[in-house]
């Protein structure tokens, strides 16, 4: 028998290919379409009213300088202090109760306590607020029976509201850094504790320095959260403490002054200007720390 060599042409193969890549962008169109629609056009109406004078329609940047001076700047630093301070005590709280929830034998209390992180972690607004009120506000349950208003407690102030931030961003601060803490290595506390370093010494050159990205990109991330609440501190401040968000409903709606609405997206897009430094820090913190821990 003579065995018939077959050439088999592999270029319609090669086509099929090219032609199967070319089309898989196909299923996201709809996606891209809700994405330019849902945040594309928004952001064009902030740029747009941002520099567009009021008065006359035409091109200004006399709504970014207002929102930069006066009442509206005072507002601005305001958001920025309580993000930060809330920010900063969340990540201090949250870290080690997402440690006792990651060395935790129970899995029972550990499924327990990052359900309930995810919960409370959304958990905000107005019904928040008013838990806030009931229990610790002037006629609060606590406030009755602790005798918290003669010891100076005040729920209607800066500290009042940072301990209401603090309600959902531990649970935040617990979900982002669990991940992180699971990822330590157990060889890496053995080789530590069997060169003679303590609890303290492997926190401090081991742990530390490999969770400082993710501890970071946790900071970042709070601070972001804090910066865009507005429904809880409307309803629990209003406008005792300036806060840029509520600065921004009121220019919207005409309750200081009439006419503001471009200088309220003006506001709209100094806070986006914030969260997208926040967010240029948070990524590039959170792929370096998945390069340690992978």
């Amino acid at each position: 028998m003579t065995a018939t060599a077959v050439r088999v042409d592999s270029a319609p193969t090669a086509a099929v290919k090219r032609r199967r890549r070319s089309l898989g962008w196909l299923p996201v169109l709809p996606l891209l379409v809700f994405t330019a629609a849902a945040f594309g056009l928004p952001a064009w109406a902030i740029l747009d009213g941002a520099f567009t004078a009021k008065a006359t329609g035409a091109f200004s940047t006399a709504n970014l300088t207002a929102s930069v001076q006066g009442a509206y700047l005072t507002a601005l630093l305001g958001s920025v202090k309580l993000s930060a301070v809330s920010a900063v005590l969340a990540a201090a709280l949250g870290l080690p109760l997402a440690q006792a929830v990651v060395t935790s034998r129970h899995r029972a209390f550990r499924e327990a306590v990052l359900t309930a992180s995810g919960v409370l972690a959304n958990f905000g607004g107005v019904p928040l607020a008013f838990a806030f009120v009931a229990t610790l506000g002037n006629a609060g349950v606590l406030t009755r029976h602790l005798g918290l208003t003669d010891k100076g407690w005040d729920l209607y102030s800066f500290w009042g509201l940072v301990i209401v931030y603090l309600y959902f961003l531990i649970p935040l601060m617990v979900l982002t850094i669990t991940p992180a803490l699971e990822g330590l290595r157990v060889q890496w506390r053995e080789a530590a504790q069997n060169n003679g370093a303590t609890s303290v010494q492997y926190w401090r050159h081991v742990a530390l320095p490999v969770l400082a990205p993710s501890l970071l990109g946790g900071l970042v991330l709070l601070f972001g959260t804090a910066f865009a609440a507005y429904a809880t501190a409307a309803a629990i401040v209003g406008s005792s403490i300036p806060l840029i968000t509520l600065q921004i409903a009121d220019a919207l709606s005409g309750n200081v002054l009439v006419g503001q609405e471009n200088v309220a997206l003006a506001l709209s897009l100094d806070m986006v200007l914030i969260a997208g430094l926040v967010m240029a820090v948070y990524l590039p913190l959170q792929r370096r720390s998945a390069r340690w821990l992978a």
